[in-house]
């Protein structure tokens, strides 16, 4: 028997719950979260247990943290006995920005820990997922840790010194990619559509695009080149486009996001 437990169920952690139920992994669910009631709510909606911190900690083959970063060691501080005296095998897969695996496995008297960064489309099926596992978490314990997430979006394992880098795409990306979805859809309303049309048009166009990318394998200049018949429209639009910067800007936004990191 399977118990998954989460220590935190805001936005990502709520969401990464409900992967690990509809997974069909978690033989046991359980929730615990600083407002009880937002894991009371879950809770019930997932079929799993409202429990405490140390309940988590005590009972999880498998322990999601989701706190804040600057309540990490506070919500250790409570369950650290808790962790100590398990003589059982306990993977914990730790969601916190900006805590690298050394820094966790420090705090955590070197327990095996799965560092993962979701982003915010996990919140509805399509979500990307970066997963950096340490040393200690073995073969069987990664495949796990997939499976109850696949039902979040796509999962993608890799060296834990690429995570902050890519985050600037995948996790920032998001962002982005709806100031570029409302840019269009101003444009849109300016020559006469509705403001709900020019937003479902555009973020359709969006999702479009993204999927024949990533199924066709073309290279996002070929896409273009595809869609940019000569003397056209289309043309027209991608040199309005380069006459403003767009792709040094983009290029800036994921740098300059990158370099916030440090």
């Amino acid at each position: 028997m399977r118990t998954v437990a989460f220590i935190g169920t805001g936005n990502m952690g709520s969401a990464l719950a409900r992967a690990a139920a509809r997974s069909g992994a978690a033989d046991r669910l359980l929730l615990a979260n600083r407002t009880p009631e937002k894991a009371q709510k879950l809770a019930a909606e997932l079929g799993g247990e409202l429990c405490d911190n140390r309940t988590a900690a005590r009972e999880a083959d498998v322990l999601f943290l989701g706190v804040k970063p600057q309540m990490l060691e506070e919500m250790l501080d409570g369950i650290r006995d808790v962790l100590d005296a398990r003589t059982d095998r306990l993977v914990i897969v730790s969601m916190i920005a900006g805590k690298e695996l050394a820094t966790l496995e420090a705090l955590l008297g070197g327990k095996p820990i799965v560092r993962v960064m979701p982003n915010i489309p996990v919140s509805v099926g399509c979500g990307f997922t970066m997963m950096a596992p340490s040393d200690k978490v073995s073969a069987q314990e990664r495949e796990y840790v997939r499976t109850l997430l696949a039902a979040s979006g796509t999962v993608r394992e890799m060296d834990e010194c690429l995570m902050d880098m890519a985050d600037g795409v995948t996790g920032c990306g998001p962002a982005f990619a709806a100031l570029f979805v409302e840019g269009l859809a101003d444009g849109a309303v300016a020559i006469g559509l509705s403001r709900k049309q020019a937003i479902e048009y555009a973020a359709h166009m969006l999702v479009g695009a993204g999927e024949m990318l990533l199924r066709s394998g073309l290279h996002p200049g070929e896409l273009k080149d595809r869609v940019c018949s000569p003397g056209g429209s289309t043309i027209q639009g991608v040199r309005a486009l380069e006459r403003r910067g767009f792709c040094a800007a983009a290029m800036e936004a994921v740098i300059a996001a990158w370099e916030k990191e440090f």
